[in-house]
């Protein structure tokens, strides 16, 4: 964006590619399992404990770690082989799909995994995310007023994360499968960054002033810290 020349070879294209699409996957089904460990907390408190064992924390992180990373090796093993009949990329940021619509040759089997990728990385855990929060929600309605209060201190939080990081990520999608001509080139490139920026800043921001030692450690900075000692009166 800086440089006045807006080139970049093509390994390091895929290696753009590798880094954003894993950063996104791993994002989103974070968000899952977030999703997943509310539900379980407010849906079913007393089970909690026997139910997010260790060792299926554990399990849940190396999985939400792991399967990005092959995913996306299988996706770039299918588009660095193709036969490219451009050089030219109308994004900010080298894009998996991009690349594919360069090519002469056959992109079916692209298009296939594209497919499933898309599906098994996004559809399904924004489904799971869905029916957590829609049974959450049913907890919600028939609790009483502090429990309800309670579960809506600790969702909001996760839910802005959510709204967020969907916003972002609708635009990439619809930016690269559609012609976005009418958009302005400005705005097109703060959306196209949106994603990328926002989200990891957001995030500390959201559930770092929701800790009380950290919110308030804010204030002093923000505020001044105010002096322990208060005043003695004289004998």
């Amino acid at each position: 964006i800086l440089s006045d020349v807006h080139t970049v070879a093509a390994p390091l294209c895929f290696l753009q590619i590798f880094c954003v699409y894993t950063y996104a996957s791993i994002e989103i089904l974070n968000l899952a399992v977030m999703s997943y460990d509310r539900y379980v907390a407010i849906c079913f408190p007393l089970q909690y404990n026997t139910t997010m064992t260790v060792r299926k924390v554990a399990l849940l992180i190396v999985l939400t770690w792991i399967f990005p990373f092959l995913a996306i090796v299988v996706l770039i093993s299918l588009s660095a082989p193709l036969q490219l009949c451009g050089n030219i990329i109308d994004k900010v940021f080298c894009g998996n799909y991009s690349i594919v619509k360069l090519s002469c040759s056959n992109i079916s089997i692209n298009n296939i995994y594209g497919l499933i990728f898309t599906v098994i990385s996004i559809v399904v855990p924004l489904i799971l995310i869905l029916y957590t929060y829609v049974k959450i929600l049913e907890v919600c309605f028939s609790a009483t007023k502090q429990t309800q209060q309670k579960a809506i201190s600790t969702c909001t939080p996760h839910l802005a994360s959510i709204l967020n990081f969907s916003f972002g990520c609708c635009f990439q999608i619809l930016q690269s499968r559609f012609e976005l001509s009418r958009v302005p080139p400005m705005l097109d490139i703060v959306l196209s960054l949106y994603f990328l920026t926002c989200q990891p800043l957001f995030n500390p921001v959201l559930y770092g002033l929701k800790m009380t030692t950290i919110r308030d450690a804010g204030k002093r900075l923000l505020c001044g810290e105010k002096s322990g000692l208060s005043a003695q009166p004289f004998n």
